[in-house]
């Protein structure tokens, strides 16, 4: 199982002194959270994408890419990907480039982002979003398994005779995730390709995630990629850590109240009761994220959100020491435990070549569009 934390890379000012962050601290905090990961020995890293303020990760490939030349294992990902005002060929290009850059240390997170008015600034129509990001990565779907592409769909020009450059190293293009927090479409989606779907899990209760969940193995089944107990599942969830839970409440007590996100509504107790939310010490950090499994099932990924609401980047620093010291280690002991040996592990570059035959000739072949598999004996 792999577990890492993701940030929104929000500014936002700290409630306990009044300060904000200057959009060049808030970047170089995210690089720092990102190596700071890698230290402690978490898996992902993974940002988010926004093209509005208050937030700064305009450009991912970018973040990512400068985090890649400084690491050697870690798993860089986006938390989301905007597969709805991207064009897809430039994902196509980007990614690719970065999965080389990076040694395929790279996977992606395709959504529509949470930020209406992004779409006419890409001159798209938010009331097309389920139709966007249905075309658009049907295309980068093919732009990274087929060398020539035809094509025509409603929402870009056609393409003709195009072949996205770099092609995918070793001929395996990037995992992708779907992530969503509402949305049935997209675990459809998800499941119909074979790909992961990653449950936000932030701000509804947990039955909430179960149903989507559900879907989505069902649906995965359905399309013939396993069983459904085998479907590709990752999870959001955010804590606060010290280790007498008293002191943890006391101090994020101000962030919480005065997030953008969800200060001035529920109490942290009514939050922390009714979300995924946790905040007190590690043990009950380590037992509420057990807990997941009891409603989702065995699952790949876990991410953590830590660096949101204006906490200082010294206290965020000191969250990842806990996570990756008392935390992490007690939860990858007991989720390899509880996995029946069938359930798979998250995907990574090496496995997809495993699987794939072990090549390493970069030809790509056409894919079944509904299973996503090969044909016998084809390098994917």
């Amino acid at each position: 199982m792999q577990f890492g934390v993701f940030t929104v890379g929000d500014v936002t000012v700290d409630p306990t002194t009044g300060r904000e962050p200057t959009e060049h601290e808030r970047i170089k905090a995210m690089v720092a959270i990102a190596l700071k990961a890698e230290e402690v020995g978490l898996d992902v890293f993974a940002t988010g994408e926004h093209h509005n303020p208050p937030f700064v990760p305009s450009s991912p490939t970018t973040m990512l890419g400068y985090v890649a030349a400084r690491t050697e294992r870690l798993l860089l990902s986006t938390a989301t990907t905007l597969i709805t005002t991207n064009d897809p060929v430039k994902i196509a290009e980007d990614y690719a480039m970065l999965q080389h850059l990076s040694g395929g240390r790279v996977d992606l997170m395709m959504g529509r982002g949470n930020t209406g008015p992004v779409y006419p600034w890409f001159g798209k129509d938010i009331r097309a979003g389920i139709p966007l990001a249905i075309e658009n990565y049907d295309l980068l779907h093919r732009l990274w398994r087929e060398d020539v592409v035809d094509w025509k769909g409603k929402y870009r020009t056609p393409l003709q005779s195009f072949t996205s450059t770099p092609r995918p190293l070793d001929g395996v293009p990037p995992f992708v995730w779907h992530g969503s927090i509402r949305s049935p479409e997209i675990a459809e989606q998800a499941a119909y390709y074979g790909d992961g779907f990653f449950a936000n899990h932030i701000f509804w209760p947990k039955e909430h995630t179960q149903r989507m969940i559900a879907l989505y193995r069902q649906r995965y089944a359905h399309y013939g990629h396993g069983s459904a107990d085998q479907a590709i599942v990752g999870l959001g969830g955010q804590v606060f850590m010290r280790r007498n839970s008293q002191d943890a409440v006391r101090e994020f007590r101000p962030y919480f109240d005065n997030a953008p996100v969800y200060g001035h509504g529920p109490s942290l107790e009514e939050f922390t009761r009714e979300t995924p939310l946790t905040v007190g010490s590690p043990q009950q950090v380590i037992d509420r994220t057990l807990g997941f499994r009891e409603y989702v099932g065995d699952y790949q990924r876990q991410l953590f959100l830590m660096d949101h609401a204006g906490l200082p980047l010294k206290t965020v620093l000191e969250q990842l020491d806990l996570l990756g010291e008392e935390v992490v280690p007690v939860l990858r002991k007991e989720f390899a435990a509880l996995r029946p040996a069938h359930v798979p592990e998250a995907p990574t570059h090496a496995s997809l070549v495993a699987a794939a035959g072990g090549g390493t000739d970069s030809t790509v072949h056409a894919v079944d569009d509904v299973t996503g598999k090969a044909p016998e004996g084809a390098t994917r």
